[in-house]
Order: structure tokens, then C-alpha cells, then sequence
């Protein structure tokens, strides 16, 4: 771990939580493809100059894309869709997302919400469970413009 701004940073990727920052990597136990968590605006906290996302950072199509190919079976779009070549039943994924993130860091508050870690989950309410891959802290790009430096930490 190294302290960045008063903000821990997981490095290892062992354990330990680390917090998410935009651009980091989601999967749904239900979907295809994997996406990107995105962040219209910057909540106005970095880590290591990538903006910092909070459990209310949840919004489809705002923070949150489709995950391609939907194959849950409970998902009604699902059981009327197309059968794949693995006799797999799909359909485009459409996400229902629960209200937010769960499992924040609740003492670490980013823009008064609990900061989002690299275990929170994000229920779908048509069977998936959404996961975070990838912190975003160490990959390329991010979906907000970077600061210049980093300006305020937690």
C-alpha cells in the first residue's frame, strides 16, 4: 500500500480494498462483454490522477453500459430471445440496475456517498450480479478528462 493525498492505494491487487476510479473494468455474471465504469463528471477527488467513484456512481447508461448479450434465464427478454450456436438462449442485455452500489467504503466519503471499492457488487433485477474486474487505477484512459495534478484527497 503507498498513501497518496491521505488516500490508500492498493497496488498488489491482493485483499485489501481499493478504491475504484473511472475507467475501471465491470463484468455481469449474466452478460457477454465487459465495460468500462464511466464518470460524466469528476466527483473531485483523484487517485493517482484518475477521478474516484462513489457507490451512487450506478446509473445505466450514464455510469454503467450493457454487458452485450443478456443469458439469464430469468430475464423475460431472454427466455423469448434467440438461441445461440452453444444452445444458449440470449438477448441484447438491458440492464435493471438495483439503486447502488453495495459494500462501499462507508468511512471514506467521495462527494458526501461512500467511496466505491474493487469488491462492491451492483445487483441487475433481471439476474446478474455486476463486479468490478479491475480498479481502473493502473489502465490507460479514463471516461473524464484527468486533472493537471491531483486536487483533493479524502
Amino acid at each position: 500500500m503507498i498513501l497518496e493525498n491521505g488516500v490508500e492505494i492498493n497496488e498488489s491487487g491482493g485483499e485489501d480494498d481499493s478504491y475504484v476510479v473511472a475507467g475501471a473494468i465491470l463484468s455481469c455474471s449474466s452478460g457477454t462483454q465487459l465495460n468500462r465504469l464511466k464518470l460524466p463528471s469528476s466527483h473531485g477527488v483523484y487517485v493517482k490522477d484518475k477521478p474516484q467513484m462513489n457507490v451512487k456512481d450506478s446509473v445505466l447508461n450514464v455510469n454503467v453500459m450493457p454487458f452485450g448479450r443478456c443469458f439469464s434465464p430469468i430475464n423475460p427478454a431472454v427466455q423469448a430471445g434467440e438461441m445461440d450456436i452453444e444452445g444458449v438462449m440470449k438477448a441484447p442485455c438491458v440492464p435493471l440496475l438495483s439503486s447502488q452500489w453495495t459494500g462501499g467504503k462507508e468511512n471514506v466519503l467521495v462527494e458526501g456517498a461512500p467511496a466505491l471499492v474493487n469488491k462492491c457488487t451492483l445487483m441487475c433485477t433481471l439476474g446478474g450480479c455486476i463486479t468490478i474486474e479491475d480498479d481502473g487505477q493502473e489502465l490507460g484512459g479514463v471516461s473524464v478528462a484527468s486533472p493537471a495534478a491531483n486536487t483533493g484527497g479524502i
